[in-house]
C-alpha cells in the first residue's frame, strides 16, 4: 500500500482513483499531479514505483494544501465567517444550512433530530 502526503492508498484501485482518498485531491487534481509526473493514471497503485510514488509526493507537497493543512485552513475561515458575524457565519454558529436551502421541512442533517415543540391551546379548550 504507497503511503502518499501520510495516506495509505489502496492497492488494487487505479492510481488516478487511488489519489481521491487524499483529503483535498479530486479527480481532476488527480489526474492534473499524474500528468505533471508523468504517470499512467490506469496503473495499479500497488505497481507503481517508488520514484514515481515520491515524485507524486512531492508535487503534492508543493502545489496543494491537502489532510491537515487543508482542514485547518477551512475550519479558520469559518471561524473568521462566525467572528465577523456576517450572515454564513451566523448560519454555522447556528447550525443551520448555510448555501441557501430551505428549513422549514427539511434540512434535517444540518439541524439534527427533531425537537417536538407542545402546540398552542385552542379557544374552546380554555373554556
Amino acid at each position: 500500500m504507497p503511503r502518499i502526503v501520510g495516506v495509505d492508498v489502496p492497492n488494487n484501485k487505479q492510481a488516478w482513483i487511488a489519489l481521491t482518498y487524499i483529503h483535498g485531491i479530486g479527480r481532476y487534481r488527480a489526474q492534473l499531479i499524474l500528468d505533471e509526473a508523468g504517470v499512467d493514471g490506469t496503473v495499479k497503485a500497488g505497481k507503481m514505483t517508488e520514484e514515481e510514488v515520491t515524485k507524486i509526493a512531492q508535487i503534492i507537497t508543493r502545489d496543494y494544501p491537502v489532510e491537515g493543512q487543508l482542514r485547518r485552513q477551512v475550519s479558520q475561515d469559518i471561524v473568521r465567517l462566525k467572528d465577523i458575524a456576517c450572515y454564513r457565519g451566523i448560519r454555522h454558529r447556528r447550525g443551520m444550512p448555510v448555501r441557501g436551502q430551505m428549513t422549514q421541512s427539511n434540512a434535517r442533517t444540518r439541524k439534527g433530530k427533531k425537537k417536538t415543540v407542545a402546540g398552542k391551546k385552542g379557544v374552546k379548550e380554555m373554556r
